[in-house]
């Protein structure tokens, strides 16, 4: 079985690989249908570029799970910006539920989208001590997602009373719709790149190598101790 895990940006993607490469997990090319991807630790992760927007990534996901006749799960992994002031930055975000902040009915009211994080997996994370060995904190909660950079502590206040989120990014939805089609298991796992205001320009490109480093050091544990099916 392989844990697919698809990474929004280049930017995103690039700083993964290198943290990787740090840590001596040294990736092999591999196609991922018409996708240029990475195999890691066996086979049993591979890495690829989910693309930039909801849109794009729906369609990278739906393309790679295609491609890959034994996904476990497939993860939409990137940066976020912290929406609760428990969070610092370089923290991990697993999300229990992704959900659409920009889905506005309009003419037909009703409740924003939202999409569970795979329970299975969600809760092995939460039953491991060894997360608590990592050198920043893991936490769980709900993540809106959409196309919109939150950047004022204004915009973040109603993003965070409209959804509940403890984090916001852009790509969430647009996987887990894609996975729900596709009946994969799903679950969008962020590191904390800026706190949604302000300062969220010059935060997010200057936190990136630290925040991907995070998530290569969560993803790296969370691949071994996965469940084998």
């Amino acid at each position: 079985m392989t844990v697919l895990t698809l990474v929004p940006t280049s930017r995103e993607l690039d700083a993964l690989e290198a943290s990787f490469h740090d840590m001596n997990i040294i990736g092999e090319p591999t196609a991922l249908g018409r996708l240029e991807a990475k195999s890691y630790l066996d086979g049993r992760m591979i890495v690829a570029s989910g693309g930039l927007g909801k849109t794009q990534f729906a369609i990278h996901t739906q393309h790679s799970v295609e491609a890959i006749p034994n996904v476990s799960v497939a993860l939409c992994l990137g940066s976020a910006g912290g929406l609760n002031s428990d969070l610092n930055i370089g923290d991990v975000v697993v999300a229990t539920e992704t959900v659409e902040h920009d889905f506005n009915r309009g003419l037909i009211p009703g409740p924003l989208p939202e999409f569970e994080g795979d329970a299975r997996y969600i809760f092995a994370v939460r039953a491991s001590r060894s997360f608590d060995e990592l050198p920043f904190a893991v936490k769980f909660g709900r993540v809106a997602s959409g196309d919109e950079a939150i950047m004022t502590t204004t915009r973040a206040a109603e993003v965070t009373t409209a959804t509940g989120a403890i984090a916001v990014a852009w790509e969430g939805a647009g996987g887990a719709r894609a996975c729900r089609f596709a009946e994969v298991p799903f679950v969008e796992i962020r590191g904390i790149s800026d706190m949604a205001n302000e300062e969220a320009e010059s935060a997010f490109f200057e936190n990136i190598p630290a925040t991907m480093k995070n998530l290569a050091m969560f993803l790296n544990k969370f691949v071994t101790l996965m469940p084998s099916s």
